[in-house]
């Protein structure tokens, strides 16, 4: 109890003093933060180096952690006085070598690689999803379908395969233009209004899971093939231009 009265009545609120510069630093210790900052720097860019060039989404479990960790370390040994240098060289130094070498048992042994990352996941064949399958990926419908746009795919009749990868990446496989079928609209305007009631029969795409049926007009039923009941829309014919 005392010491939190000492530390309220130690504590000015709103001290410029304290916001910008430390008080148990002088203000030449910014000089200091300038020269960790380039040594920092030259070790982060070094680290990359050795990991290889990626994207963020290419990442695998390890890269992830050695980022954060080493994320931690150059940020402590940038701004803190009481954060040596040699400490940060001695963090990156040993996370790089345990970097390198898990990713040589990896390379001796694929199986570790399956047990830590995971393997790829089918979850679309023949233009209709695996319901169970993507209701686990690590992606929403949105997400997935703002990938296939970008491959000028308007339905899923148009993908043969599609694949999550281990690194979280979709891997897609298309039809040849003579073998795509109709399949379900993946356009945002579409897809955000599923039908409840079919004003007439005719071929419909399930929302759920993009299976086509022929349906009669009436209330929508739920999907003979997932079982779900989430609405239906207008099955789309469109050839894919790519």
């Amino acid at each position: 109890m005392l010491f939190s009265q000492v530390l309220l009545a130690a504590v000015e609120p709103f001290s410029i003093q304290r916001l910008l510069v430390s008080e148990e630093a002088p203000l030449s210790f910014l000089l200091e933060i300038a020269l960790r900052c380039v040594f920092v720097f030259v070790l982060t860019i070094g680290a990359l180096r050795v990991s290889g060039k990626r994207g963020v989404r290419q990442l695998s479990i390890f890269e992830f952690g050695l980022i954060l960790i080493l994320g931690t370390a150059a940020g402590d040994a940038t701004i803190y006085h009481d954060t040596p240098l040699l400490h940060a060289l001695v963090v990156f130094v040993v996370i790089i070598a345990l970097y390198v070498g898990a990713n040589y048992l990896i390379d001796r042994h694929p199986r570790i690689e399956y047990l830590v990352e995971g393997e790829p996941e089918l979850i679309l064949t023949e233009g209709e999803l695996d319901y169970q399958a993507f209701s686990k990926a690590p992606l929403t419908a949105q997400e997935l379908f703002g990938q296939l746009r970008q491959h000028q795919v308007e339905h899923l009749g148009q993908v043969r395969r599609i694949y999550i990868e281990a690194t979280g990446e979709v891997s897609a496989f298309f039809f040849e233009p003579e073998d795509e079928r109709p399949g379900l609209p993946i356009w945002p305007e579409i897809y955000r209004h599923p039908l409840r009631e079919l004003s007439k029969s005719g071929s419909y795409a399930c929302h759920a899971c993009g299976t086509v049926r022929e349906l009669p007009a009436g209330p929508a039923p739920a999907c003979p093939r997932c079982q779900q009941r989430q609405g239906w829309l207008p099955a789309c014919a469109t050839p894919r231009v790519g």
